[in-house]
């Protein structure tokens, strides 16, 4: 199907898509460093523009419109969110994209914390607004471990159908566990995620394979907190200053920090993947992306959605 892909920042939510073999026809982001890694990766079909500044005729039709709209202003690390952050009405322009272009289904993601700001005001409002345009709007809390990343990354996707349409979404069944429940496999490791990938001191050909000096100080917070190389890693973010450097996950080895390639491949990106910019840019765009294999696994499930029609 045709993707218009919105806040599209590296890829990792578009990847999934096009894995799942679908076509992105037009993505938007601002994120300079961002639109780069993208175009490298992905495409030329990107946009580096203020999406508040782009008109809807501007934007081809399509069957899916997808984003994983800004969530600073959600995060529950963001310590000082409240239902006025200006960054919380950037899903607004998710609702004009949509409302234009009336795409059969809409596909929105964002992190936890959105259930419960505003003791959950805010996104009964935003569900409303969905709703409204014209969609039945389903949404779930997904552990992006349960289907395969080696990571515990809890995030809400919200998908929308075309009511006019008469289908039903179906969120996509676990592929692992956390304790090996009936037939499925074990979460997969940090360990065994970086089985394969080289030491970043020693002469080697991956792309981004350098990690931020900033020391390590096992201390309990964000970003200083021992892995436990046998389970998955927690949550990778994009939080930290303009040097990169304290929300970078440690190494399971507990020496230094991961390195941009290393924390790719928790978020599940291939190693042949190559982002642009500097080390704490990259750091960022990672932290920020939806894992790809979360996204493919989601993607499929919009081909049920046709088979319903048949």
């Amino acid at each position: 199907m045709k993707v218009v892909s919105l806040f599209s920042g590296a890829g990792g939510l578009d990847l999934g898509f096009v894995l799942a073999g679908h076509k992105i026809v037009w993505a938007n982001d601002l994120y300079e460093d961002a639109v780069k890694t993208y175009r490298q990766n992905l495409g030329n079909h990107i946009i580096c523009q203020d999406i508040t500044k782009i008109q809807t005729n501007e934007i081809p039709d399509c069957d899916i419109v997808i984003g994983g709209f800004p969530c600073q202003g959600f995060s529950v690390a963001n310590t000082t969110r409240h239902v006025s952050d200006e960054r919380n009405v950037l899903y607004k322009q998710l609702i004009r994209v949509i409302k234009d272009k009336q795409p059969k289904y809409f596909l929105a993601e964002n992190v936890k914390g959105i259930l419960s700001i505003g003791k959950g005001e805010v996104f009964k409002k935003i569900i409303t607004d969905f709703a409204e345009l014209g969609y039945t709007v389903n949404y779930k809390l997904l552990n992006a471990a349960d289907y395969g990343v080696p990571q515990t990354r809890l995030r809400v996707i919200i998908v929308g159908v075309r009511k006019d349409l008469g289908r039903s979404f179906i969120f996509p069944e676990p592929t692992h566990s956390k304790n090996e429940t009936g037939q499925l496999p074990k979460w997969v490791s940090v360990s065994d995620a970086l089985s394969g990938i080289p030491d970043p001191d020693k002469p080697n050909k991956l792309p981004n394979h350098t990690y931020s000096k900033y020391k390590l100080n096992f201390n309990g917070y964000i970003g200083h907190r021992p892995l436990d190389p046998n389970k998955p890693a927690p949550t990778v973010t994009a939080r930290g200053d303009n040097k990169g450097g304290v929300v970078i996950l440690p190494h399971p080895n507990g020496l230094r920090r991961m390195t941009c390639r290393e924390l790719a491949t928790i978020q599940s990106f291939p190693l042949n993947y190559v982002f642009f910019g500097p080390s704490s840019s990259v750091y960022r765009q990672i932290g920020n992306a939806v894992p790809p294999l979360l996204a493919k696994i989601i993607a499929l499930q919009f081909y049920l959605l046709e088979d319903q029609s048949k």
